[in-house]
């Protein structure tokens, strides 16, 4: 995706007086009229540079990596809402035609927090209650910025147009000019007493409780989006949205991959040998594992449908159960009378060394072992 500030020259977190102050100094430089035809692909790229990151919604979009102005962008490609009045306001410091008042009520910005949730409420989903401190609409003026029984009040510089005209000389002569008014800073509108409580802002900062719905399925780095429970914008303007960020805590027990669960069964080596029918407490509640005789370290007994549930579909991952045989490390003389009579009767005595290769299994538990991934 091209970087827009880079073109410009600027900061990601330059101020929209930097951003300007950027464009003009290269558009003058690259005009086609002052830099000819070699500079006129360049004046394009810093001009839909320019379009993008003076407009506040398309540069929060931008930020979020998505291009406003490519094909198919939430805002469109270059050449809307850009044009002459912005290349003439360049070279003389106004614009065309006046724009008109710009309105105090702004759309807010979107909000990110963090939650943190158990293995079990991914796996099942939730409802959880959360704590956010967010903008919120002034209580006091209901977001007009005004003081009780007072209002706004056109501006009498600009007659409520939010701009002023001026004339000014360039090499073309005079030629007339617009400009915001100072005054009211291009609202139009003026706030004799402002809200003691948000100051004329139209919004105050509160802590408020949601409730979240976590789908099954959800792992660290998902995103529940939460429509219009973002910041209140400026002026008592809708709020933007609110992004939940999951974070999954580690469980003691099992491991996740994917929507599948994984755990380490120990069994005596007897069990293994003789077989036997263990209690494994799941995520479920207890479950009947029945090892076969013979059972093998290493080997993995699957519980289908045991694992996380699906976040796009329906049904569930499996939990797979990994058998490791624990051998004793200290015998009485009894057991180990029994052990070799049993070697014994197999013949094992002296058994003969069998060298075979490395299943790669034996690998991955190594790599495990010492943290790699």
């Amino acid at each position: 995706m091209t970087d827009y500030y880079e073109i410009l020259g600027v900061e990601r977190d330059a101020s929209p007086e930097q951003i300007k102050k950027a464009y003009r100094k290269l558009a003058r430089t690259l005009h086609p009229d002052v830099a000819g035809a070699e500079g006129e692909e360049r004046f394009k790229d810093v001009a839909r540079a320019y379009e993008v990151l003076s407009n506040p919604e398309k540069r929060q979009q931008f930020d979020m990596g998505v291009d406003p102005s490519a094909p198919g962008g939430a805002g469109g490609g270059f050449g809307q809402g850009f044009g002459f009045q912005d290349i003439f306001e360049t070279f003389f410091g106004g614009g065309g035609q006046p724009s008109g008042p710009v309105p105090r009520a702004r759309r807010g910005q979107d909000a990110l927090v963090r939650l943190d949730i158990d293995l079990a409420e991914a796996t099942f989903g939730a409802k959880r209650e959360l704590q956010v401190d967010t903008a919120v609409v002034c209580g006091t003026c209901s977001g007009n910025g005004c003081r009780p029984g007072t209002d706004v009040r056109t501006c009498e510089v600009c007659q409520g147009r939010g701009n002023v005209q001026r004339v000014a000389r360039s090499f073309l002569g005079q030629v007339m000019t617009t400009a915001p008014c100072a005054a009211c800073q291009g609202f139009g509108t003026v706030i004799p007493e402002p809200c003691a409580e948000c100051s004329g802002d139209g919004r105050v900062r509160s802590r408020r409780t949601l409730s979240v719905n976590v789908p099954a399925g959800v792992d660290t780095g998902t995103r529940i989006k939460l429509s219009a429970q973002g910041e209140v914008g400026p002026g008592g303007g809708p709020a933007g949205d609110l992004y939940v960020e999951i974070r999954e805590k580690a469980h003691d027990t099992f491991v996740r991959r994917g929507d599948d669960l994984h755990c380490t069964l120990q069994v005596p080596m007897t069990a293994a040998a003789l077989g036997t029918v263990l209690e494994l407490a799941t995520l479920d509640g207890p479950e009947e594992i029945d090892l076969r005789p013979g059972t093998q370290p290493g080997q993995i007994v699957t519980l289908k449908g045991l694992g996380v549930g699906h976040l796009h579909g329906n049904g569930r991952g499996d939990l797979n159960v990994h058998v490791e045989v624990t051998i004793p490390t200290s015998l009485d003389d009894e057991q180990g009378e029994l052990l070799r009579k049993l070697a014994a009767a197999r013949g094992e005595e002296r058994p003969e060394p069998r060298l075979t290769a490395a299943h790669p299994g034996v690998f991955s538990r190594l790599r495990d072992k010492f943290g790699g991934r």
